[in-house]
């Protein structure tokens, strides 16, 4: 290990139960022992996934979050025992470790329940909404401190919480409690004066309205996480370890308004002043840990941070309160393990979250004490597999329901929580595979046909591996891409896969093989415009062709708005040229990433004109025609297209075919992963 880690790996305390290092793995949703959002049961694939990182060196881990009470079927989490007893078992086995494990309860999520267009549709039909109450009822579902709209959905409103149920959810959380203290957990997480989910609505003055004893005053908006850690303590003693997750600012303008790194704006829930007064308020209360990060829905790119955040975002904000509190501190949010390591042995931090990190590569704390860091598949801050829940323009959550069904998944590591599906199947009989294309597509085929036994030989047109992505990577806010090449082409090297560079295959029938996998890519779309030769393709300009001051992106989707960003940060001018009705109308791209594009834009005051089409392009100018059907012209220097892909397969009549990503049909990082693996599967 690299002395500049060493202070990750030094023991630690919370109250009395000692931890080995300063790792800890922060709680994900998907990742919940007893379930998620589902019928309460011990999950055997979330054990699985928290015991191996309880064996690859995390010194405490914290699962999924587990509802106190599931409104969506009207169950206590304290009610079923027998969960209980096989949870007791398990923590033998992640005690063998030495290991450290915290169990994160929630009282819900208010208004920031994710709703989706099926929801919506039961909620405004009166008839729908009564015969679906037994298992859906969405006034238990939603509700909040005060009557406020529901962060996805314009139709499903917050109603406001009763103080007879308030109650009834501290009861709840001790009995909980005191029985997991019975089933040797070491301690519990209670969740959270953190992101705007319920207990955080009641401690926000933009959200809490009330009047009554929790609401006001600021002891009165913290009243129920206080009344949570008092009940139990009462039941389970004071040297049964609580943490907190704790946001130490709202980061936020209003109801879905977030504020950017460097913005100047008016905080309308948890400013810093705020956060002191309350981290030692909540210590005083009986907190034994606060596990730190910042932001609410309203600002998920704070709490959920896509790769256009800054690394180590919340670090400032959550050291700025380490001198109000006695009780660990922990930081959470983009982490750089060698910051956290820093900040750690300067005392200013006394362990360091992670979450995402252990989806893309569940062994990478072994690797990093092991000195292999090169093997460390990263991850990519792309929330396409982990956390998708997107929203645009008149929709609630667009998402596929197996995505809301399973989160916790990986777009870069096709096993992670989903091993049922995707394992290695060792080879009976090993085969030669020939791969035509190099792009992450064929180099995760090849890696996991190696894995597997069978023989696989790469043949690339061009000189290098990689495909588009290397194109995609070249922004300078795509760092964690560069590292995923990277590791593709260390595993490569070190599987001692065969590869072919400067070879281009026209006929496979020269290419002897038992299968033959097709990983060609795709190319772009052209528009049909007059002077259309004029602009420039997006991997034109990633490639490093010049522009001018002034650009016209057409296309604001994902990469044309990334595009845009781009520009923006090298100095340029973007102007965004959409013909839907949002910037980033596509389903699978998380609600923090596209949210925080529009944002940025709307801050930074880019042009940006939607339900728009490009007519012509013109030597400095575009000509445009917007939704009543009125062409006008807008002045650029350069124009770049991004309007989408078109699969191009080899064409070929040799039988044993596979084929792989966007030549199948264009994806994104996801779909060409998780297809590669269950391609090689099937060979």
């Amino acid at each position: 290990m690299e002395e500049k880690y060493q202070a990750l790996f030094t023991p630690w305390k919370i109250r009395d139960v000692e931890i080995k290092n300063r790792i800890v793995m922060t709680s994900m949703g998907g990742t919940s022992l007893f379930g998620w959002m589902e019928i309460n049961h011990f999950d055997k694939e979330a054990s699985k996934f928290i015991l191996d990182k309880a064996k690859n060196n995390v010194g405490l881990i914290l699962p999924g979050i587990q509802p106190i009470y599931n409104p969506m079927l009207g169950q206590w989490l304290y009610r079923k025992k027998g969960m209980y007893r096989k949870l007791k078992e398990f923590m033998k086995e992640v005690h063998a470790t030495g290991a450290k494990l915290f169990i994160q309860l929630t009282a819900g999520f208010g208004r920031s329940f994710t709703i989706s267009p099926m929801m919506e549709t039961l909620y405004k039909n009166p008839v729908l909404r009564t015969v679906s109450k037994p298992f859906m009822n969405f006034d238990k579902i939603c509700a909040s401190s005060s009557e406020s709209p529901n962060v996805w959905s314009d139709h499903v409103p917050s109603k406001a919480m009763t103080v007879k149920d308030i109650q009834k959810f501290i009861v709840a959380f001790g009995k909980t409690a005191k029985l997991l203290k019975d089933a040797d957990v070491d301690g519990v997480e209670i969740h959270a004066v953190h992101e705007g989910y319920l207990l955080d609505q009641f401690t926000l003055p933009y959200i809490n309205k009330r009047t009554d004893e929790y609401g006001g005053s600021f002891e009165n908006r913290y009243r129920f996480p206080v009344e949570i850690v008092k009940e139990i303590k009462r039941v389970c003693g004071e040297d049964f370890p609580v943490s907190l997750r704790f946001s130490v600012e709202s980061k936020a303008k209003g109801f879905r308004q977030g504020a950017l790194p460097g913005e100047e704006y008016q905080e309308a829930g948890r400013d810093l002043e705020e956060a002191k007064k309350a981290a030692r308020y909540l210590q005083d209360a009986g907190y034994d840990m606060l596990n730190c990060d910042n932001g609410t829905y309203d600002s998920w790119y704070w709490a959920h941070p896509p790769i256009y955040m800054p690394e180590n975002c919340n670090l400032e904000s959550v050291e700025a309160i380490k001198n109000s509190v006695t009780v660990p501190i922990v930081c959470a949010g983009r982490m750089d393990p060698e910051v956290g390591a820093r900040e750690v042995a300067a005392g200013r931090l006394d362990a360091v979250g992670f979450a995402r990190p252990f989806l893309a590569d569940g062994a990478w704390v072994t690797k990093l004490m092991e000195g292999r860091e090169e093997d460390i598949r990263p991850c990519i801050c792309c929330h396409s597999g982990c956390f998708n829940m997107c929203r645009y323009k008149g929709s609630a959550n667009d998402q596929d329901l197996s995505d809301s069904l399973h989160m916790a998944r990986c777009a870069v590591n096709a096993e992670t929580m989903q091993t049922n599906k995707h394992h290695l199947v060792k080879a009976k009989k090993a085969k030669k595979v020939v791969i035509v294309g190099g792009g992450i597509g064929g180099m995760e085929v090849a890696r996991v046909l190696k894995l597997e036994g069978h023989e696989p030989v790469i043949y690339e047109k061009s000189d290098h591996l990689g495909g588009i992505f290397v194109e995609a990577s070249k922004a300078q806010f795509k760092g964690k891409l560069r590292e995923l090449i990277a590791y593709y082409l260390h595993q490569m090297e070190e599987l001692h896969i065969e590869i072919h560079l400067n070879t281009e295959v026209k006929d496979l029938h020269d290419y002897p093989a038992d299968e033959y996998v097709i990983a060609t890519g795709s190319k772009p779309r052209t528009l049909k415009v007059p002077g259309i030769e004029r602009a420039l393709e997006a991997c034109e300009y990633l490639d490093g062709k010049e522009v001018g001051q002034k650009v016209a992106v057409i296309g604001g989707g994902l990469t044309g708005c990334e595009i845009a960003y781009e520009l923006f940060l090298e100095g340029k001018e973007p102007i965004i040229v959409e013909m839907l009705d949002d910037l980033v109308r596509q389903k699978g791209v998380c609600m923090a990433n596209s949210q925080y594009l529009r944002d940025f834009f709307a801050w930074k005051k880019v042009p940006v004109y939607l339900e728009t089409k490009l007519k012509e392009v013109r030597e400095n100018e575009i000509v445009v025609t917007d939704k009543e059907g009125k062409d006008f012209t807008i002045p650029c220097d350069s124009v770049i297209t991004s309007t989408g892909y078109i699969p191009t397969p080899l064409q070929t009549d040799e039988k044993h075919i596979h084929l792989v990503g966007d030549c199948e049909h264009v994806g994104n990082m996801r779909s060409v992963i998780w297809g590669a693996y269950e391609t090689a599967m099937k060979i």
